[in-house]
């Protein structure tokens, strides 16, 4: 047998192996409401080679690849514990018993890192919490595919009714439409029918109704049979106190924005400041996702090493508020051609971090620059930070951060010298550090940071949704404080 030979016999055995994780994945995921993680990325629904991937990329931030004969047995040994509802990583798992010199089996010792998710501990199911989406643009759309992927329990999140504007003939055909095929996030992941005699687009089992209205306070969601909903409006149509409670109307408990909030709408970036939404909140903001990409991170940073000062340059894509071509608009730049051109335009990112972090008392400015790509931005955050220190061991911590904190939902990281935009489509990360670009010098460190504008922060939504409903479930190992 040739060296070529084995390396190909070593691909089938580990093809085996991660085919026979994917039944142990979707019953825990059914049967029981856990999520498998690995390195924070979920293995619910996967391939075999995406399994395969993920369990190679922690080599990026890990310093090894992970093998799935490593994690195959932690698999293993969740089967035979009474779990409750929880997330589980068992790239950490691996990882931590690695390090772990006490003699334990791997039985006892996943049992013992996930025994807050059993026994008097266990979290029981929940019901599902009714949503509805107001609007169906770029923002709302991709909600749609995440709140449908995330159902496959039957608990948490139940996407019940979309909110829009009747645009003529062929309106729901030419939405479901649009749900089942997008240019940059390709195509979605199962069956999408169209029930137009109830009005209904049925996704993977899913009876969406889509309900017409120009007018927020002119629906009466009980009449549809939702409940207690959470409903997202992803317009942008109003963003203070004032024009968001036009939504709540019958059926409707709360409401979370997909831009900036103004006056006193909280502002809210999931892993940094979720946890001070009042449970009597009824509006709230997901910022921006600008916001969201730099404000983890920049926490990250102060926690460390102090902040003293910063500004934020961000190179983002361009959106659907700009113009294909020249033409009338009501902000000076942006009627410029949007595919063609550079554009300048202001930001609101930096002034949102008082909100989301009131403890950073450094004062950040920024700016932006509209660029002629579809999706995927940059932030590059300059810091002048209170200690000096090295490019070694900011790339260390930040490595761990995203590895082990409670941020690691939030900020990935990646040792790729040949990185572009177009590599981070699809992430679920708030923004993803990137190793190579990083510059210290002194007490100067400055950060740049990939996010995907659309999914990322999409992610992002979703995670506080599922916090305000109660149904975001902890994870273990727990992440280092």
């Amino acid at each position: 047998m040739t060296v070529n030979d084995d390396v190909f016999t070593n691909w089938m055995q580990r093809e085996e192996i991660a085919e026979s994780m994917i039944p142990i994945i979707g019953r825990l995921h059914r049967e029981r409401d856990v999520t498998v993680l690995l390195h924070s990325r979920s293995l619910v629904n996967k391939s075999v080679v995406s399994i395969l991937k993920t369990h190679r990329f922690a080599r990026q931030i890990d310093g090894e690849e992970l093998s799935v004969t490593e994690t195959l047995p932690f698999l293993q040994a969740l089967t035979a514990i009474d779990l409750g509802p929880s997330q589980i990583d068992i790239g950490m798992l691996a990882a931590t018993y690695k390090t772990d010199d006490r003699g334990l089996s791997v039985a006892e010792f996943t049992a013992e890192a996930v025994s807050g998710a059993t026994g008097p501990n266990k979290q029981e199911r929940r019901e599902s919490r009714d949503v509805v989406l107001y609007g169906f643009g770029r923002i709302g759309r991709l909600l749609a595919r995440l709140l449908i992927e995330k159902a496959g329990s039957g608990n948490g999140l139940r996407l019940r009714a979309i909110v829009v504007r009747n645009s003529g003939s062929e309106d729901l055909v030419k939405r479901a439409s649009l749900l089942r095929r997008d240019s940059i996030h390709g195509q979605f992941q199962g069956t999408i029918t169209v029930d137009e005699a109830n009005s209904r687009i049925v996704a993977n089992g899913h009876e969406i109704t889509v309900i017409y209205s120009d007018d927020p306070t002119s629906v009466d969601y009980t009449a549809y049979g939702i409940n207690d909903a959470i409903l997202i409006d992803n317009t942008g149509r109003w963003r203070d106190r004032e024009g968001l409670s036009k939504h709540l109307r019958p059926g409707i408990a709360k409401v979370v924005l997909t831009a900036p909030g103004k006056g006193d709408v909280p502002n809210i970036v999931h892993g940094v400041n979720h946890d001070t939404i009042k449970p009597d909140e009824q509006i709230l903001s997901c910022a921006s996702c600008t916001t969201n990409a730099i404000v983890p991170p920049l926490k990250a940073m102060a926690e460390e090493y102090g902040v003293l000062r910063g500004h934020v340059e961000t190179v983002h894509s361009f959106t659907n508020d700009q113009n294909l071509l020249d033409n009338y608009h009501s902000s000076d730049r942006r009627g410029r051609s949007a595919p063609l051109n550079m554009v300048i335009t202001e930001t609101g990112a930096a002034s949102a971090v008082a909100k989301a972090l009131p403890e950073l008392k450094a004062p950040i400015t920024g700016s932006s620059i509209r660029v002629p790509v579809p999706d995927v931005s940059i932030a590059i955050l300059n810091l002048q930070l209170a200690r000096e220190t090295s490019r070694e061991e900011v790339l260390d911590y930040l490595r761990n951060v995203s590895l082990t904190s409670p941020l690691k939902r939030q900020i990935d990281f990646i040792s790729a010298p040949d990185a572009v935009s177009s590599d981070f489509i699809g992430s679920r990360h708030a923004s993803i550090v990137d190793a190579g670009a990083t510059k210290v010098d002194g007490d100067n460190a400055i950060l740049y940071l990939w996010y995907d504008n659309e999914f990322g922060y999409s992610c992002q939504v979703v995670r506080v949704v599922q916090h305000v409903s109660g149904v975001e479930y902890p994870t273990y190992p727990a992440p280092a404080v």
